[in-house]
């Protein structure tokens, strides 16, 4: 880059950085340790000046940004470090407070296609009774809270504000149906009313909601949830990974792809794929 061509970015930005943050050219030159007249000669257009490696460290510093964005070299005023704490965050996972961060998460990505991959059954086409088992444990706090937010989330899905696609794996609809693994212990009939509902949100809210199946033995996924193109969350048990640098994101939706294109059951044959399997375990 010419040299005017920097200079002018660098007074640009330091105009703006100083005036973000509320600062003059006195205090700015007493946190950098120059004179008051060195600031002020950055500040003029009518000649070309940039600082020394020194300055422009020390400047950046006192403002909060990056010395690469006032010389131009990046477009993010984040200094390095607050970039990478912004592109990746961990939230608490507790499910008093998870569920309403997922669902501002959802309104978030409010006109984007969102894809989930969900732990168990996606949690926003749980039915009541499949809550009441899954809360048992903490009926006197968690119950209540899981049914509000499930409705919310509901709300949401029909409200039409994005299209959801969901991928799971083949086996967590078959032990959902004949009541192995995760659902040892429910009653038939809240295991089959869960997938009759599924069965028939998928129906009705067809092609807005997709559900796809894909076999786990063939290929794997952590519960995944992409909020379009500019936030990805992984949940790990305890907290949840959210990734909002475009590069990682764009990975995570790679990925989802990918499961799509693998699913052995796509969102078309879902729903009577899911009758089989309550018809087979009846």
């Amino acid at each position: 880059m010419d040299k005017r061509d920097r200079s002018e970015i660098f007074r640009k930005r330091l105009m703006l950085a100083m005036d973000r943050s509320q600062m003059s050219r006195s205090a700015l030159a007493r946190k950098t340790g120059v004179d008051r007249s060195t600031i002020g000669q950055l500040l003029k257009d009518d000649l070309p000046r940039l600082p020394n490696a020194q300055l422009a460290a020390d400047a950046a510093a006192s403002l909060g940004v990056s010395s690469d964005w006032l010389l131009g070299l990046t477009n993010r005023p984040e200094r390095p470090g607050d970039i990478v704490a912004a592109a990746m965050a961990m939230s608490p996972a507790e499910r008093s407070s998870a569920d309403s961060q997922l669902l501002e998460w959802h309104r978030e990505s409010a006109g984007y296609k969102i894809r989930h991959v969900p732990a168990t059954l996606p949690d926003i086409l749980k039915t009541e009774g499949m809550l009441d088992w899954e809360y048992s444990s903490q009926r006197s706090q968690g119950l209540d809270q899981a049914i509000e937010a499930m409705r919310d989330q509901m709300e949401w899905l029909e409200s039409g504000a994005s299209d959801y696609e969901i991928a799971l794996p083949l086996h967590e609809l078959e032990a959902c149906a004949s009541g192995a693994a995760y659902y040892a212990g429910v009653d038939k009939q809240v295991r089959h009313q869960q997938l009759h509902f599924i069965a028939d949100i998928c129906e009705s809210m067809y092609p807005r909601l997709r559900l796809f199946a894909f076999n786990a033995r063939t290929i794997f996924s952590a519960p995944v949830t992409v909020f379009g193109p500019n936030l990805a969350v992984i949940y790990v048990g305890q907290f949840y990974l959210a990734f909002r640098e475009g590069q990682r994101v764009r990975s995570l939706m790679d990925h989802f792809d990918a499961l799509v294109r693998a699913a052995e059951v796509d969102a078309r044959g879902v729903s009577d794929h899911i009758t089989k399997l309550i018809e087979t375990h009846r």
